[in-house]
């Protein structure tokens, strides 16, 4: 079941066309990844679920009901734009931001103390946020949207800024607030993180949706029945000569600790694995046998490139 539904909602801007008969099924309790190129129509998109613009044409349905005022306290937005008071001390404007949302003060002050130890930012409750760096800033600015648990939050760019620990620490709250029930939209040009976090996703390019799905099953649509192999031998030229007399294969590196040959092997249909497994084992040793499966970014630069022609 979806919690949010998009259906043909079109906006442009003078004779700038942002969104052109877009629709999108958001299903609950999942991580969505919006995703597109720069000026794709992904901000206008959520600016409107957001209630910051209205469509020109089209309707948006937060769980079953069509998108009203009141939807804006079951909507968490962290803009790529960040919005933090600098001259306020981080306690003071966490506080205030909980209370714009309706949460009472006592019960603010109790979550962002669960908060705050948490993610280990305790001591900074009375700092001002001009002096934190931006990374931290941005930790508050999770925390401030996630705080009054909203049924939907829209992250847009939210690892920017972080450093890698820090990245993995707000990824793994993500996670976390999918499990306990947020549905969660995530739109970035990380292309790995599209790979850890979204089930399902959606690419926008020109103002058209043009792709969209479960992520594991895409993929599976676009599996080539191709593998990588990397075979550890004495003679890596005299190997490879020898395995491509028998079998399909074309040039192909990765990175590995293990020296030989490597090559990528296309399977017919008829073949199996296992089978062109026992096949290679004579030549050395097999020490990378791995499908090639589609990345996020596989498929991204695929579906744009096929948009244009």
């Amino acid at each position: 079941m979806a919690l949010l539904e998009v259906n043909e909602v079109s906006k442009s801007f003078g004779d700038f066309k942002a969104l052109d008969h877009v629709s999108l099924s958001v299903p609950k309790g999942s991580i969505f990844g919006l995703l597109g190129p720069n000026g794709a129509g992904k901000t206008t998109l959520i600016r409107i679920v957001n209630q910051i613009t209205m469509p020109d044409q089209g309707r948006v349905f937060l769980d079953g009901a069509p998108l009203a005022p009141h939807h804006i306290s079951d909507i968490g937005y962290l803009p790529e734009e960040r919005g933090l008071y600098k001259s306020m001390k981080v306690g003071e404007q966490a506080l205030y931001l909980a209370q714009l949302k309706g949460m009472a003060k006592s019960e603010a002050k109790a979550q962002l103390k669960m908060w705050f130890e948490r993610l280990e930012i305790a001591h900074w409750w009375d700092k001002k946020i001009q002096e934190l760096s931006k990374g931290m800033a941005q930790k508050i600015q999770f925390v401030v949207t996630v705080l009054h648990r909203p049924k939907l939050l829209i992250f847009d760019e939210p690892f920017s800024g972080f450093d890698p620990i820090n990245a993995q620490v707000i990824q793994k709250e993500i996670l976390r607030l999918r499990d306990e029930g947020a549905t969660v939209i995530f739109s970035t040009h990380r292309m790995e993180s599209v790979e850890e976090l979204c089930d399902h996703i959606a690419l926008v390019h020109q103002s058209k949706k043009i792709l969209d799905g479960n992520l594991t099953e895409i993929k599976r649509a676009h599996l080539s029945n191709r593998y990588k192999v990397g075979i550890e031998c004495a003679d890596p030229e005299q190997t490879l000569k020898a395995i491509g007399a028998k079998f399909n294969i074309v040039p192909s590196t990765f990175k590995s600790v293990y020296k030989g040959v490597q090559f990528s092997l296309q399977l017919a249909d008829k073949d199996h694995p296992n089978e062109v497994i026992t096949g290679l084992s004579p030549y050395g040793i097999i020490y990378h046998f791995v499908a090639e499966v589609p990345t996020a970014n596989d498929l991204f630069v695929q579906a744009i490139n096929q948009d244009k022609r």
